[in-house]
């Protein structure tokens, strides 16, 4: 007889400053931003949607979060302002590994994927700076996963 192996909770601490994009790439991405003020909770975009935008906490919280196949959370943190929300699903094209919450108080700037792609297209220094922000996030996930 095989033992019955109960799952672990894998709860995986991921660094916020992670997300954080430096000043310039906010700079640059600001003027193609749409202004969200959230008065209650707002969901921005649930694990498994199809990208369609990425988000910029300007001020106030949000809460990224992530299940496992079984529903259990294993990812929770709260961005600092200035954190890029959404940015691998949109740039891979495939689904959001997280799901993002705005709190009351909020204020974001939305990027759609047809503005955030052309952006790209016309500003290699901001595709670079993308680039760093999404290595930070790589590193982040790669330290979380050791450390635990």
């Amino acid at each position: 007889m095989f033992p019955i192996l109960r799952p672990r909770r894998l709860n995986v601490k991921l660094d916020p400053a992670a997300f954080h994009a430096d000043p310039e790439l906010l700079d640059g991405l600001e003027p193609k931003s749409a202004p969200i003020e959230c008065t209650d909770y707002r969901v921005l975009f649930r694990q498994g949607d199809t990208p369609d935008g990425l988000y910029i906490l300007k001020s106030g919280n949000a809460t990224l979060t992530m299940n496992s196949p079984l529903g259990k959370q294993i990812v929770s943190l709260q961005p600092d302002p200035g954190a890029v929300l959404g940015l691998p699903g949109l740039i891979g094209n495939e689904p959001y590994t997280l799901t993002a919450v705005a709190h009351p108080g909020a204020v974001l700037g939305y990027i759609s994927r047809e503005q955030f792609l052309a952006l790209m297209s016309s500003d290699q220094h901001l595709a670079f700076k993308v680039l760093q922000v999404l290595a930070a996030e790589v590193r982040s996930a790669r330290n979380a996963l050791r450390d635990r």
